[in-house]
């Protein structure tokens, strides 16, 4: 059991806690990151099955603001983000290329990105992942929180990017109190589920180009063969591993069944799309109960009253996009590094 002491504690190594993590160690200030996951990335994951691979989390993403354009330049250039496709038609992105937004994938799979954004927090700044914090409470100068491991981490700021119900519950769990606009804020930021079907392919699809079909009228709206979209690199050409989401209805309806049974429900989609002669080798499906928020705050961040430094951001503040949680997990970065209470050196 150890305790780690540092400036700023993040909590949650998805987009925005990275974003801030990156903008804060960039400042000089002592960042530790932590995350209950086993890699980072959050719901920008990437499953990895022999040598083909599939995005199972965030599909594509867009750019809006001149903010992260940039960003998404740099990506870029790194070799990483590439556009995928212009536009979107229904039932496929066929046949409207030019016309709409611009849309962006990541070669070889979403976590390299996150991979990549990790790298820099290193030396004073740490991200540790596989590690389940249970508790955060308020301390004389600063904050402490509590992992399931024994371990506990120790910071004069606090910044929580996991979805609002789960970070409220580490908040509850260390008798943190706040102020009733706050929490009623908090807990207006709802989320909706999905189900995610993972199928390695013997053969091939009929699934046209760049490589995925929506159909949002549908339970199961959304089908992406990953070899043409860019994630799975090398290995043998006649195999690939096809995404398929579903909508909030379907995964309510089947978040508790077997697993066999959501298996051949999303098979039945699938197999109108194999070439003759393909199959199914291998099948499994993720559940992610915060998919997509339903309701989201109307600024980028949120800066509890009456506490220590203490700041929620995430893809439910501003936006329910790829792009609204990286500027958030920035907004709220930039917002504590102006905080008259936060005090670097306390404790790193």
């Amino acid at each position: 059991m150890t305790e780690k002491q540092s400036d700023v504690l993040i909590v949650g190594a998805g987009l925005a806690g990275l974003a801030a993590g990156r903008l804060l160690h960039a400042a000089g200030v002592d960042v530790q990151v932590v995350d209950k996951g086993r890699r980072v990335g959050g719901r920008m994951a990437t499953l990895r099955l022999g040598q083909a691979a599939a995005d199972h989390g965030v599909q594509f993403f867009t750019v809006d603001s001149p903010e992260f354009r940039q960003e998404v330049d740099g990506w870029e250039a790194a070799g990483l983000a590439f556009l995928w496709d212009i536009g979107w038609s229904l039932g496929s992105f066929a046949g409207n290329e030019g016309e709409g937004h611009t849309r962006y994938a990541v070669r070889g799979g979403m976590d390299r990105l996150m991979e990549y954004l990790a790298e820099d927090l290193t030396g004073d700044s740490a991200v540790d992942t596989d590690t389940r914090l249970v508790a955060v409470r308020q301390t004389e100068g600063g904050w402490q929180a509590e992992a399931e491991n024994g371990d506990s981490y120790r910071a004069a700021g606090l910044i929580l990017t996991p979805p609002p119900p789960q970070s409220l519950a580490l908040l509850d769990a260390g008798a943190v109190g706040l102020s009733a606009m706050d929490r009623g804020i908090l807990e207006a930021l709802d989320y909706s589920s999905t189900l995610t079907g993972i199928f390695r392919i013997e053969g091939g699809t009929t699934i046209p180009a760049p490589g995925a079909v929506h159909r949002p009228a549908e339970s199961l709206p959304w089908i992406a063969d990953n070899r043409q979209k860019g994630v799975t690199e090398g290995g043998p050409e006649n195999e690939t591993i096809v995404t398929i989401n579903s909508n909030a209805t379907y995964a309510q309806r089947y978040w508790d069944a077997p697993q066999v049974e959501i298996v051949e429900t999303m098979k039945a989609v699938l197999l109108p799309y194999l070439t003759p002669g393909s199959r199914v080798v291998e099948s499994q499906v993720k559940h992610w109960r915060y998919a997509f928020p339903r309701h989201t705050h109307s600024q980028r961040t949120l800066r509890t009253s009456g506490t220590h430094p203490l700041y929620f951001a995430g893809d439910a503040f501003h936006g329910p996009l790829v792009e609204g949680a990286w500027l958030s997990g920035q907004a709220a970065a930039q917002a504590l590094l102006g905080d008259a209470d936060f005090v670097p050196g306390k404790y790193s």
